[in-house]
């Protein structure tokens, strides 16, 4: 028995080096995390919608995804199995249009238990006056380093139908750092497209896009990839020329997916404008 805990210590030694040296797990995918299409089905409400082969790719993907990024709590809040696997799997949807593993350059997840306080300044730009202060949010992108999340929106958004995810707004905000790009009329039509929403924010108009959207470009970009996945149907009706950019830009069809009268897309009760926990990015 003691030769067997020495040689089991060892592989794990060994397989932890490895890990370091390459960045990749040297163990099974099949034997790590268990029972994660069990998690998934219960906790994702995207996975029954997945065609068959992109949840033959997903699952190996959040597999790795859970092995190689370690998440923390934060202020000793405890960060279950169950939540790494919920998060994984959203973050991993949002990047099946493309073959290469595209978390590199993710260093860590932090999850509170609810909403946190951020410091944040504002500055004048007439006066130039700095104007110091907080801002309570439910999600934030450190750059392309850490993803920092409220473990209540996480949860939240998977019993609303109003276009919110928390997971897939940051990791909108780390793709968008880790992987710049886009062409020039590709940028220039997303910009049209921004600004047809402050435009129709400014007038009072009730919007499909969250206004928090017309805050700048980049919230856009964020806002419209939940809506891009979580109500592709009515943001493909709505906002056609938005949706093929933001086809084109995940290499996926969501709106392909199911049926258009599915419960999922039906537009919620709930105001987006007065309702919606919403989120910070770093500058």
């Amino acid at each position: 028995m003691l030769r067997i805990l020495i040689v089991l210590a060892a592989a794990g030694i060994v397989g932890w080096l490895l890990w370091r040296r390459f960045g990749k797990s040297v163990y099974p995918m099949s034997l790590t995390p268990p029972n994660l299409p069990a998690v998934v089905t219960r906790q994702v409400r995207l996975w029954p919608h997945l065609p068959e082969a992109l949840r033959d790719k997903l699952v190996p993907r959040v597999r790795e995804f859970v092995e190689r990024i370690p998440f923390e709590g934060a202020n000793g809040f405890a960060v279950t199995d169950e939540m790494r696997k919920m998060i994984a799997t959203q973050a991993c949807i949002v990047t099946l249009g493309w073959d290469d593993y595209p978390f590199d350059d993710l260093h860590g997840i932090t999850l509170h238990p609810d909403e946190f306080v951020v410091d944040e300044s504002d500055e004048d730009e007439e006066t130039g006056v700095v104007t110091e202060g907080y801002r309570v949010i439910s999600g934030q992108s450190q750059g392309s380093d850490r993803i920092v999340l409220s473990w209540r929106d996480v949860a939240d958004g998977q019993t609303r139908d109003d276009g919110y995810n928390v997971v897939i707004h940051e990791i909108t905000h780390f793709l968008e750092h880790s992987h710049p790009g886009g062409d020039r009329a590709t940028r220039s039509a997303l910009k049209a497209a921004y600004e047809s929403l402050r435009e129709a924010v400014s007038r009072g108009e009730e919007t499909l896009l969250d206004p928090y959207g017309a805050e700048d470009l980049t919230e856009f970009l964020a806002v419209s990839a939940e809506f891009f996945f979580e109500r592709p149907v009515d943001l493909r009706d709505r906002h056609p020329t938005l949706y093929v950019l933001l086809r084109e830009s995940f290499k996926l069809d969501p709106a392909a997916w199911f049926a258009p009268d599915s419960d999922l897309f039906r537009p919620s009760a709930i105001s987006l404008s007065a309702g919606t926990r919403r989120t910070l990015k770093d500058p």
